[in-house]
């Protein structure tokens, strides 16, 4: 599940065809049978799908290009949980962040599936420090995973929190939330800092569409001129994989560097639970009322030792 699924299913995401449709952007799988002039794969080979839409079935059919070969000694969980979120936190903090050490970095929602893989990107960079917005049950996962300063954005303005720590605030800032919180991340960067914005969260409050929020969230929605950009020494930039569909060398060329990672052992995608497909509605409610630290995966069918539960 991607945050894009729950904005969808209230009809807040633009690349999802008009219904009736099938969710889902990413899946893994085994390759079953190949289409006509196919050379790279095989049948029997374990992949990684990236598409727009249609993936929460058991049997999905893709261009090979949109599929990519699965690392040695990964489970077909991570596999579904990597693409979407590492490749967004991979191009937000070194294509536009361009990330080194001894910089900071804010990130929002930092216990889901993007702040989860690019809490993990940044420790692959020297000395990067960390600032974390998450609900405080979250804050010793965080704290484990290399959070140097969780803070609990439902008790605590966030903005100020971090000038007590970091008095000129940060190098990058990662927002997913749009509205207001854009205009407070860029407040808070420090002198040739980056916005990188990747997403309108705040559009989404609870299981049905609220126009409230919606209004309010376009309302308060972040805009600057480039002669105000010019005086600030700052930069803002926007990012959206769902437009990357023409893109298929550069998407392959970050995906190689994640499965490096991967296989380094520098990154491994964190699952928080994995549902059944007949659980989808219970599965989405544990993304949309903020309980996962990590990603939430859909399977065909209950894991076995659920079943087996389920039988006794």
């Amino acid at each position: 599940l991607n945050f894009a699924d729950l904005m969808g299913r209230q009809g807040l995401y633009d690349r999802l065809p008009p219904p009736p449709v099938c969710p889902g952007m990413e899946c893994a799988g085994t390759v079953r049978a190949l289409g006509d002039g196919v050379r790279d794969r095989q049948v029997g080979d374990k992949v990684m799908v990236l598409a727009r839409s249609g993936l929460w079935q058991e049997v999905v059919n893709v261009p090979a290009s949109q599929t990519f070969p699965m690392p040695e000694g990964m489970s077909f969980e991570e596999a579904a949980a990597l693409l979407v979120n590492y490749i967004t936190a991979y191009m937000i903090l070194f294509d536009f962040g361009n990330l080194r050490p001894n910089q900071s970095v804010l990130i929002h929602m930092a216990a889901g599936g993007v702040g989860t893989a690019a809490i993990q990107l940044c420790k692959t960079v020297e000395n990067v420090t960390i600032f974390g917005t998450a609900s405080a049950s979250k804050h010793d996962s965080l704290k484990e995973s290399g959070v140097a300063h969780p803070i609990d954005y439902r008790t605590m303005d966030y903005a100020e929190e971090v000038r007590k720590i970091s008095p000129k605030g940060v190098d990058i800032v990662l927002d997913p939330l749009g509205g207001s919180d854009t205009s407070k991340a860029f407040n808070l960067l420090k002198p040739m800092g980056k916005l990188i914005t990747y997403g309108v969260a705040n559009l989404l409050t609870g299981q049905k569409k609220n126009l409230m929020a919606m209004a309010k969230t376009w309302w308060n929605q972040f805009s600057i001129t480039a002669l105000q950009l010019l005086h600030q020494n700052k930069a803002v930039c926007g990012y959206h994989l769902g437009y990357m569909d023409e893109e298929a060398e550069l998407i392959r060329s970050v995906v190689a560097k994640l499965v490096n990672l991967y296989s380094q052992g520098k990154i491994k995608p964190k699952i928080d639970s994995v549902w059944p497909f007949d659980q989808v509605a219970e599965a989405m409610r544990q993304m949309q009322e903020k309980k996962n630290v990590g990603k939430v995966i859909l399977v065909p069918e209950a894991p076995k030792e659920e079943s087996k539960k389920a039988e006794n």
